[in-house]
């Protein structure tokens, strides 16, 4: 890295960075830059999990089968038995 920036932020901004890099599991100074890509539109090296990128798609649809967490096994047999 070739520049270094010192930036003060208001305790509300600093908690929400903070809170934001735990959940992540990144450090501040990697949430800040991540932020900066996009905000300069730059997100072509997105580090992180992949999870972490889809994470705001996750449980947002609807099977219809109450219980496929527990059982989806039997359910992708049964699927591929009779060839679905």
């Amino acid at each position: 890295m070739s520049t270094q920036l010192t930036v003060r932020l208001p305790d509300d901004l600093g908690r929400s960075l903070r809170r934001v890099s735990l959940q992540m599991q990144r450090k501040p100074s990697e949430v800040v830059r991540l932020a900066l890509r996009e905000f300069f539109g730059t997100t072509a090296t997105r580090p992180g999990r992949p999870a972490d990128r889809v994470r705001r798609l996750i449980g947002s649809l609807e099977s219809g089968i109450p219980d496929l967490a527990t059982k989806h096994r039997a359910y992708i047999l049964e699927s591929v038995k009779h060839g679905r």
